[in-house]
């Protein structure tokens, strides 16, 4: 039994491998057979990486980013038995305006997948005249309505909250600039009806820490605990080479999540094994999803390797959450709320 409730979306089939004998550091453990999803996964798609997957039925299901043969990235529809082994659609997912007409994105890429109440939401970074935020809805995955950009360009990283707060829907961005952002900091906004998008409040920027002292972003769709909201973000350096992205963790305030209440000041997993280091794009851990089990506290998260792989790591909520607590530096910036 879990110290640390978690609530919300939970699975007795969440993939799960004990923690290895002699562990050392942040209590985040990879999976010994990753990847697992290797290079050329479906045909016409080169590479599946920063894809978000969920429980659905007595199945999982997940939105996964295809970087096509062409280079243009888009979404295409994965489904799987035990969340470990993929089957993909060969088409794209067809989204549809709201009057049931072909509405594609120009691309679409880094999808998440959150499910408030009866119905599925994927949000992924596309063109709107700029990187910017795409939305669409779903019941049954097997048609996908989008709905209107909530924000204007530049903007990336969205992630929705998995309930509504305070009577609102909540989202998570990181508001950036039409290049590849060498900024960030991570903000939250809120809408009484998912098109009106307002009362945005910043959360957390950038740290002295090496490991995100460059920007931040959301990652994994907040988990409900009895601590708050357990996020899993990632945070990027600048070296010689190029960017290095790693894992943080962080607990937001369950009513006002703009509040910081505790800050992990070290990473959870930063890039060491092959398949995290070597890629089309080196050196990337970047944490898209989460599956977690009530009962027994286990958290399995899911995370895109070096733009070429994903990957697997686990975790329980009783020891992440008291590791973050531990290790916490809490700023003015976190700690207040975000408005100015």
């Amino acid at each position: 039994m879990s110290k640390v409730k978690i609530y919300g979306i939970s699975t007795s089939k969440v993939p799960w491998q004990d923690k290895p004998a002699g562990h050392k550091g942040a209590p985040v453990w990879r999976y010994t057979e990753n990847p697992i999803i290797g290079r050329n996964p479906a045909e016409g798609v080169a590479r599946i990486f920063n894809s978000a997957v969920m429980p659905y039925g007595d199945e999982f299901i997940g939105v996964f980013r295809g970087e096509q043969v062409n280079g243009v990235p888009y979404i295409y529809l994965g489904r799987s038995r035990d969340a470990i082994h993929w089957e993909f659609d060969e088409e794209k997912i067809p989204f549809k305006d709201e009057e049931g007409k072909d509405f594609m994105p120009v691309y679409a890429y880094d999808p998440r997948l959150v499910k408030i109440e009866d119905t599925y939401y994927i949000m992924w970074c596309q063109d709107f005249y700029g990187a910017s935020i795409g939305m669409a809805r779903t019941t049954d995955f097997k048609t996908f309505t989008r709905i209107e950009n909530p924000f204007l360009p530049f903007n990336r990283n969205a992630v929705l909250f998995p309930r509504k707060v305070n009577g609102k829907f909540l989202m998570l961005s990181r508001p950036s600039d039409s290049g590849h952002t060498p900024f960030g900091d991570i903000f939250v906004s809120e809408s009484p009806d998912m098109v009106y998008w307002g009362k945005h409040r910043h959360v957390m920027g950038k740290s002295s820490e090496w490991w995100e002292s460059l920007k931040i972003g959301g990652g994994a769709a907040p988990v409900e605990t009895s601590e708050g909201w357990l996020l899993f973000y990632h945070g990027v350096t600048g070296t010689c080479n190029g960017y290095v992205y790693s894992i943080g963790g962080a607990i937001l305030d369950i009513d006002d999540p703009s509040i910081v209440k505790y800050r992990c000041e070290n990473f959870l997993l930063t890039p060491e094994e092959w398949y995290e280091e070597r890629g089309f794009v080196p050196n990337v851990a970047f944490p898209c999803a989460t599956m977690q089990d009530a009962e027994t506290g286990r958290i399995a998260i899911y995370y895109g390797c070096a733009d070429t792989y994903v990957g697997l790591a686990f975790t329980t909520a009783d020891e992440v959450v008291d590791y973050i607590k531990e290790h916490s530096v809490v700023r003015e910036s976190d700690s207040e709320i975000g408005k100015r």
